[in-house]
């Protein structure tokens, strides 16, 4: 995954409204815990312009624990189509994509099995989200419970989470096309 070079303000964390396949005694979305999608745009490396980012990740507080958790997520991406460790699935190619975004009126609509999530996000963001045509979508296993909805996020603490090698080697990632409802 290429690393942004700038955080705009900093974000705070959106809860998902989870719509499990199985329903709510399915153990997967059980074991998932809350899942909260976080925003951000800044600079790719390759190119300079900003590249939009939306980052999944559960609080870890699925009914197996932290670790728990985390298996939940990769069994939920392997599942789902999305490779982890790295290797970026392009949805526009994919055979039958499972995730897609929907930009529209100032927010962005995460939609993946196990999530569904409505989520803010700054111009900056939806700018660069309609100049690229994609958004750049991670699903981290790994818990970041002390990202709860409602709370602000520095861009030191978003920085120290999403760009960590651990955290970025053991996510899903996916380069998703940018939908919207005209």
């Amino acid at each position: 995954m290429s690393q942004t070079n700038a955080v705009p303000s900093p974000p705070t964390p959106n809860p998902s409204s989870r719509t499990p396949s199985g329903g709510a005694a399915a153990p997967l979305p059980r074991r998932l815990g809350t899942l909260v999608v976080i925003p951000w745009a800044g600079a790719h490396e390759e190119d300079g312009d900003d590249m939009p980012f939306l980052m999944a990740y559960s609080l870890g507080d699925g009914v197996d624990g932290p670790q728990g958790t985390q298996q939940a997520v990769l069994e939920a991406a392997e599942e789902i189509g999305l490779p982890v460790g790295g290797a970026i699935l392009d949805v526009a190619r994919a055979h039958r994509p499972a995730i897609k975004v929907l930009v529209e009126g100032g927010k962005a609509v995460l939609s993946m099995p196990y999530l569904h999530a409505n989520c803010p996000v700054p111009d900056q963001w939806t700018a660069a989200a309609r100049a690229r045509g994609s958004v750049y979508v991670i699903l981290a296993s790994r818990p970041w419970p002390q990202a709860t909805p409602g709370a602000t996020l520095g861009e030191a603490e978003l920085r120290e989470f999403a760009a960590d090698p651990e955290v970025l080697g053991t996510a899903a990632h996916a380069l998703v096309p940018v939908g919207s409802l005209q």
